[in-house]
């Protein structure tokens, strides 16, 4: 099997794989709580788990950085388990980690971001760090890019919403380990909007315990295996579809 991980590639090798122009792959996550069945790792280890199978997909070399655990999470702190960032360390961090990927040699990074509060602030960040560091830094949600895919998949809504049916789902295919099945009975909440799509007019700060009071959004009772194991692939399969185009210095 190949190896795609940064991490767990030697030096000369991830030499080789920046002479042939490989795309590396930078997760953006958050670790923040997903109601009382799911672990608080799960947008860190779904965006790095779809850009592992695009890697494996791709018809142009990839890597896969290590993920950006962290995130803008400040509307699930009141929950507790949440770490999260201010605007300004998110920044910091990612132009630290993107000049080093480009020191390595590499010329093309897509962001893949896993994490709803995450989509305005990373959509403003690309043109100041393709500025800063003379790159072309590009972004994607992958749940964007595999929009399609999902609508497809889910029974009880059209886009991931949080700890829902569709994150549970893939879940259940990824780590079933860390799911708490037992309490998939009571795993429910209200539908909301893609953070990027909400209709409302005026814009403003809104913890999530004022949308949810277990912390979940959409409705995890209808989440299986299969159908994450279909998201995932099918999420996988868009993100690999969109590495043929991407520009390079």
């Amino acid at each position: 099997m190949v190896e795609h991980r940064w991490n767990r590639l030697t030096a000369p090798r991830l030499r080789e794989l920046a002479a042939q122009d490989a795309v590396v792959l930078l997760p953006v996550g958050s670790t923040e709580q997903h109601g009382e069945h799911l672990p608080t790792g799960v947008d860190d280890f779904l965006a790095t788990e779809v850009c592992r199978r695009a890697a494996a997909l791709a018809s142009v070399p990839v890597v896969v950085a290590p993920s950006v655990s962290c995130g803008l999470a400040e509307h699930h702190m009141a929950f507790g388990g949440t770490l999260t960032l201010s605007l300004s360390t998110l920044h910091a961090l990612l132009r630290d980690v993107c000049r080093s990927i480009l020191r390595a040699g590499f010329r093309r990074i897509l962001l893949v971001n896993g994490h709803g509060g995450n989509v305005t602030a990373l959509q403003a960040l690309v043109p100041e760090l393709t500025a800063e560091l003379a790159a072309p830094i590009a972004v994607t949600s992958y749940f964007t890019a595999g929009r399609t895919a999902i609508a497809e998949v889910l029974e009880t809504q059209s886009h991931l919403m949080h700890a829902c049916e569709g994150e549970t789902s893939m879940a259940l295919a990824a780590f079933p380990e860390l799911v708490r099945t037992d309490l998939l009975p009571r795993a429910a909440g209200p539908a909301i909007a893609l953070q990027a799509e909400d209709p409302a007019p005026v814009h403003r700060f809104v913890p999530f315990g004022e949308t949810t009071a277990n912390g979940v959004a959409g409705d995890a009772r209808t989440a299986t295996a299969d159908k994450g194991a279909a998201l995932l692939d099918g999420c996988a399969r868009a993100l690999a579809d969109l590495l043929v185009s991407l520009p390079a210095t």
